[in-house]
């Protein structure tokens, strides 16, 4: 009989670190079972980890609290990949092939596999993501199966700085493997995004705590990545400089004001000591210059705002005031914010959250991923029914009517009585209005 199987996903970002356990049944039913998170500051910047034993220590921690939960042991994790230097740099190869023989998968893998063949300077190469197919210049989305004397395949490489998977293998080095690094954009796009919108065209934002990742998809094709050194916390350091306060103030001035993108309806209230329409002038500048740095990205692409259909927001930073609107005010798209991946079933009710939408896309994706028969969690065993080593349950003597007293060392349990001895001693009950012994039961 198919056993269930466990997932276990870490998301390590710029403000804090996320790790959950996903149970997938024979029929494919997942459900996000637990989760964990320790917030941080400074230990990573820009998504990438900087202080290796903080952030190591805060995932043992992390693996540890799940471990006690699912009753059992963490043997591997997926891990989450994503940061300030992660983008897609577009790559083409053309090969002549017989045109007698039908396109196989693997002449395709080959050729994807030529594709990294040629290193990118200061930059790995994370995951590879095929664009579009050509057989004889014309394209096909599907080639396999197809003849034709030259095929010419455009993908997209998605790469990043070597320190950057570097470091996230040193905080795991305590001894969980990382099973398999999964690239955090690509995982929220493919589980969010319907169909519809990779096919019509969307750009996926991602506003986090000090990076913003634009992801664009057009014609059912990842065709964009890139990942903006901006965030959210470029907003509450305006505010603590421009005001002279300490971050943790600024941070609860921003959330405290309603639409602090239009500064001139924001109150002329006092916040902790701080003027709310003053923190609203630094925050609606920051927020501009984040806005037109995401348009940006559109014309980088290669592309217009006339072709993409819609914007999908996210992000710890997709929250604040007026965002959303004000998005769609420059860029002239219509912005939505995003939902949990469809699908996924997320039990205790106090983790079902927008700010979990990465890791539960990590799970997602690792549910497709994982072989059937393995698992991430090793469950605890234990022998059938309860064991008992301590003094036996105390016996009564009833042969002259004494009370019940426990013994240090009960004898063994009597031989069965016979007939006659179970008679007289019924009759001795009756005369003494005693209750039954436990050899008449």
């Amino acid at each position: 009989m198919e056993k269930n199987q466990y997932i276990v996903a870490l998301e390590i970002g710029s403000s804090k670190i996320v790790g959950a356990i996903a149970e997938k049944t024979p029929s494919g039913y997942l459900s996000v079972t637990h989760l964990q998170e320790e917030r941080h500051v400074n230990s990573v910047r820009y998504g990438i980890v900087q202080n290796v034993e903080n952030i190591k220590s805060s995932v043992n921690r992390i693996l540890k609290n799940l471990e006690s939960m699912v009753d059992g042991r963490i043997t591997q994790v997926y891990m989450g990949v994503s940061g300030r230097s992660l983008h897609s740099i577009v790559s083409e190869v053309n090969r002549s092939v017989d045109n007698t023989e039908p396109i196989t998968n693997e002449l395709i893998d080959r050729i994807i596999h030529d594709a990294t063949s040629t290193p990118i300077r200061n930059h790995d190469t994370v995951d590879i993501v095929p664009r579009a197919y050509y057989v004889d210049k014309q394209e096909t989305l599907n080639p396999v199966g197809t003849f034709g004397s030259s095929i010419k395949i455009k993908v997209n490489l998605i790469v990043a700085k070597p320190s950057l998977k570097l470091n996230l293998n040193r905080v795991m080095s305590f001894g969980v493997p990382v099973k398999d690094y999964i690239v955090t954009p690509l995982a929220v796009g493919e589980q969010i995004l319907s169909d519809s919108d990779r096919e019509l065209g969307c750009m996926l934002v991602d506003m986090g705590a000090e990076t913003t990742t634009v992801t664009i998809y057009k014609n059912k094709a990842l065709i964009y990545l890139s990942t903006l050194p901006l965030g959210g916390r470029n907003l509450t350091r305006d505010v603590m400089n421009g005001k002279n306060v300490l971050e943790e103030t600024a941070e609860n001035v921003k959330k405290n004001i309603n639409n602090p993108l239009d500064p001139g309806n924001v109150s002329n209230v006092v916040i902790e000591g701080v003027s709310a329409r003053d923190a609203a002038n630094y925050i609606s500048a920051r927020t501009g210059e984040i806005i037109a740095n995401i348009n940006q990205q559109l014309a980088d692409a290669g592309i217009s705002a006339n072709d993409i259909q819609s914007i999908v927001l996210i992000g710890g930073s997709a929250h604040l005031g007026g965002l959303q609107q004000k998005i769609e005010d420059t860029i002239k798209v219509k912005v939505r914010k995003g939902q949990n991946p469809f699908g996924l079933n997320i039990l205790p009710p106090d983790i079902n959250r927008m700010e979990y939408i990465e890791v539960f896309s990590l799970l997602a994706k690792a549910a497709e991923m994982i072989e059937p028969g393995e698992n991430c969690v090793e469950l605890n065993k234990y022998a059938d029914g309860p064991t008992f080593e301590g003094p036996q349950r105390p016996v009564r003597d009833d042969s002259d009517n004494k009370p019940e007293r426990p013994v240090r060392n009960p004898a063994p349990r009597p031989t069965r009585p016979s007939r006659w001895d179970r008679i007289r001693k019924q009759l001795s009950n009756l005369m003494s209005e005693d209750e039954p012994s436990e050899d008449d039961q």
